[in-house]
């Protein structure tokens, strides 16, 4: 994709702007490194696509690849000039917020991408215990409607096969009222007051729930209709 202009924006545009590629430094910025960290994250991606924007990220000095030690495979690092990136990276994510949050379709909601940030957005430290098992029932899914999240000292895993470990704490809900909760557009308190959530457990975790997983790093931003 050519401009064909000196125009530094132009210049720019022609790298960044190639379908994926923000995303993929997005995966990169909240530390995704493997092959399979970027498919999880960007379910639709195919890995021929995958395969050719790591290589122009490359190529183009964003990101450094790196041969695993004793497996097959390669680990994926950004620059210092991918880095800078970060910034922007969170503005676009801000004006989303700001400005695109009413227009999500229900082909939109990614149980997978959901489940992902989940993941990612719990702190081992503020649950009790070595181990915690979480287990996610969505009601309006015919295929994977049980996830679990498993924390434990030796890390966090998610899978929709049944662990055999006992739950700690149940979220039954529809995928799209998780969806809200995690980006700010619904408290958990008036997801479960308007019964669309389900939440059992000790009371002192349910009760708190932000306070061991976390929502999105923009729900605090207001819809521009607030603004």
């Amino acid at each position: 994709m050519a401009y064909l202009q000196f125009c530094p924006v132009a210049k720019a545009s022609e790298l960044l702007c190639e379908k994926w590629t923000f995303l993929i430094i997005r995966e990169l910025l909240v530390g995704g490194k493997r092959f399979n960290d970027f498919q999880r994250g960007l379910a639709s991606i195919s890995p021929t696509v995958l395969t050719k924007r790591l290589n122009e990220l490359t190529d183009n000095g964003l990101i450094i690849r790196k041969k695993i030690q004793g497996q097959r495979g390669y680990e994926y690092f950004l620059t210092e000039q991918g880095k800078e990136l970060a910034p922007i990276i969170q503005q676009i994510g801000e004006w989303g917020m700001r400005w695109t949050r009413g227009q999500i379709a229900d082909s939109e909601l990614d149980i997978e991408l959901l489940m992902l940030y989940l993941e990612r957005s719990i702190n081992p430290e503020k649950l009790p215990g070595s181990d915690t098992t979480i287990c996610f029932n969505f009601s309006d899914q015919l295929q994977l409607s049980k996830w679990w999240i498993m924390v434990s000292e030796a890390g966090i895993d998610v899978c929709t096969v049944d662990p055999g470990k006992e739950v700690d704490i149940w979220f039954n809900t529809d995928l799209r009222t998780m969806v809200e909760i995690w980006m700010g557009d619904m408290s958990y308190k008036t997801a479960v007051r308007e019964k669309k959530l389900q939440l059992i457990g000790p009371t002192a975790l349910i009760s708190n729930v932000t306070s061991w997983m976390e929502n999105s790093v923009f729900s605090d931003i207001p819809p521009a209709s607030e603004i």
